[in-house]
């Protein structure tokens, strides 16, 4: 309708100025008037003029309207001031073109910065990166599960951990790889699991970053607290029956001894009871040993009895009293039960807390509970040390939380021992029960927290207790 309506007008335009240059011609040739033909001539001007301001006025509009597109610059807008004007039309489907552009342009942005709000909340680590390995995308999950700012390219976290780097450079879509690594005393188990999509000739990869170390130590401790509650339920109830029995004839021969004379090198059966004649009496040495045998097998039986007690500790630990303390306080108090010891054995020591305001909230007797074992087993790896050195410290880390570590430069922990020391039953020392660094870790998961070792051997081994 538009544009039929422009043919009209240029039409009628153009049959006009044809019928002015005819009138022109009869007026040169068939009169002998001088003003009438300068006038009409000087109408056809105009009409030739206003005929290409016309035609050119829309080219200008139509060639706005496509730069505005081309641009994304939807703030023009197209009138007209001519009333009645065959392209008030036109300049109106212009307008609602350009309107349409900018309320899906709107849609668009918007869902932009919902998407934007989504990856940036999501919990799990997102990193998206060409195959030179630039990145365009890293989540906030993802910074702070790395303890980075600003990545520009995978290769930068080569810094947090090569072999994470690695994995990135390597692993492909679909695929799903286990990474460990250790930073800021920190130990970390990566889920990354990795897909590509192609996106304006350029090949992206999305890999997702989920730490499962935590989760793994939970199973790991609940399978644990499984196989412990059957293997302490079974030997309970067969040393029970053993203790009971043999104190029982403990008694009973206490009693026989008690009851009955004793003749020289042997005992004589009571008048009441009545022997073969050719069972002779019993020698007193066998008597003693008898005897002996039943105390040592009610001893020992008690012994593991109690053996057995103190590793269903493990899967007896209290639900936590929380509350909040200075860590000053709690360190002070672990100093004062070591002070003597740690004088007899000419242990340097030394504290620290940034600030010295610093407050935790946590059950303060599991906490203190847990720095007493750290310590002792640090005492324990003195020995034999020139110049033994024992430090409790406190601070807070990159992202606020606090840290409690314990550190001493002992003769240290083999790597490839490090991982194991937390599993109930495992040991190092000919003393030890393996129990103090598995109720240690049990405790830390009850605070949701993590107890992390660090170890250089002959040098230095941090404990960290992160909060």
């Amino acid at each position: 309708m538009v544009f039929r309506r422009f043919s009209v007008v240029v039409f009628a335009r153009t049959v006009v100025l044809c019928l002015s240059v005819f009138v022109l011609i009869y007026l040169l040739t068939k009169t002998t008037f001088v003003a009438t033909p300068f006038i009409v001539s000087l109408l056809i001007i105009a009409q030739i003029y206003s005929l290409m301001h016309y035609v050119q006025k829309t080219n200008r509009d139509i060639a706005r309207f496509f730069d505005s597109i081309k641009y994304s610059d939807f703030s023009q807008s197209f009138h007209t001031t001519v009333r009645g004007s065959s392209f008030e039309e036109l300049n109106k489907a212009f307008s609602d073109v350009i309107e349409e552009f900018r309320r899906a342009r709107s849609e668009k942005e918007e869902q932009y910065r919902y998407l934007q709000i989504v990856v940036q909340h999501v919990g799990i680590g997102l990193i998206g990166y060409t195959a030179e390995g630039r990145v365009e995308l890293m989540n906030t999950a993802a910074k702070r599960l790395l303890k980075v700012n600003n990545v520009q390219n995978i290769s930068d976290l080569k810094s947090v951990s090569k072999r994470l780097r690695e994995a990135l450079d390597q692993i492909n879509a679909g695929e799903n790889v286990l990474v460990k690594f250790v930073n800021d005393n920190e130990l970390f188990q990566l889920s990354i699991y990795a897909t590509e999509f192609k996106m304006r000739d350029t090949q992206y990869k999305l890999v997702s970053l989920t730490n499962i170390q935590n989760e793994l130590e939970e199973r790991e401790m609940e399978a644990w607290q499984n196989l412990i509650r059957v293997l302490t339920h079974e030997i309970m109830n067969s040393v029970t029956p053993i203790i009971s029995l043999s104190s029982t004839a403990g008694s009973l021969l206490d009693r026989f001894v008690n009851s009955h004379e004793k003749g020289a090198g042997s005992w004589k059966e009571p008048a009441s009871l009545s022997l073969p004649s050719s069972v002779s009496p019993v020698p007193c040495s066998v008597m003693e040993d008898v005897k002996g045998a039943l105390d040592t097998i009610s001893r020992r039986s008690n012994g593991l009895l109690h053996f057995v007690d103190d590793y269903r500790n493990l899967t007896r630990i209290p639900a936590p009293s929380f509350q909040v303390f200075r860590i000053a306080n709690l360190l002070d108090r672990v100093h004062k039960m070591f002070a003597e010891r740690f004088q007899v054995r000419g242990v340097e020591y030394s504290q620290a807390v940034e600030p010295a305001e610093l407050e935790l909230t946590a059950d303060p007797d599991l906490i203190e509970q847990v720095i007493i074992n750290l310590v002792m087993n640090s005492i324990g790896a003195l020995a034999g040390a020139s110049s033994p050195r024992i430090g409790l410290s406190a601070k807070t880390d990159s992202r606020g939380g606090v840290l409690v570590q314990v550190s001493d430069n002992g003769h240290g922990i083999p790597e490839e021992l490090q991982e194991k020391i937390f599993i109930p039953f495992f040991t190092t020392r000919k003393e030890g029960s393996g129990i103090g660094l598995s109720l240690s870790r049990q405790i830390m998961r009850a605070h949701k927290g993590s107890i992390t070792v660090s170890s250089i051997p002959d040098t230095e081994t941090v404990f960290t207790l992160r909060f």
